[in-house]
């Protein structure tokens, strides 16, 4: 499995309530750019953040408008998603130093992704949980059970030894 980590957090151009269409425009080609170095370096890749989601603040920065005719690209991109998990944010937002914690910034996100998730993502691939319902005890297994199929009862369970590579942002 490959972890893919917010591109946002590299943004030479602006971000959050300041950002720009130009800066929105360079989060979704990193993004694309990250996803296509991570896919085939293994089964399953996770990213915090998908297209649809970056497409969501370049909407808000350019007022609804696309200058840059990215909306094909994203449809086009969206595609090569297996499954979207959208958390809702009911839970307080806090100081990270990268995101907002502006909640009307927030909403406005959301109402725009609101908008845009039917038309973009398919409701079979669309699973939404409330952010405070992700605790230790969140029940992953069936979400990966949602992309791969049940476990084939005739193979014994394996346990997998797990590797923790700390990185800058953790």
């Amino acid at each position: 499995m490959e972890v893919g980590r917010e591109v946002i957090r590299f943004n030479p151009l602006g971000l959050n309530e300041g950002s720009t269409p130009e800066a929105q425009m360079w989060v979704i080609m990193a993004q694309i750019q990250q996803e296509l170095e991570l896919r085939y370096r293994a089964e399953v890749l996770v990213t915090d953040r998908a297209v649809i989601d970056n497409f969501a603040y370049f909407l808000r920065a350019t007022g609804g408008d696309d200058p840059f005719d990215v909306k094909p690209l994203v449809r086009k991109w969206t595609d090569t998603y297996d499954l979207f998990v959208r958390l809702l944010p009911d839970v307080p937002l806090k100081v990270d130093g990268v995101r907002s914690i502006n909640r009307k910034f927030r909403d406005e996100i959301e109402s725009i992704l609101d908008l845009i998730l039917p038309s973009y993502v398919p409701e079979d691939r669309l699973v939404t949980i409330r952010a405070s319902e992700i605790t230790e005890g969140f029940d992953w297994a069936n979400l990966i059970e949602r992309l791969v199929g049940p476990p084939d009862p005739a193979e014994p369970a394996v346990p997998q030894p797990v590797s923790l590579h700390p990185t800058l942002w953790d």
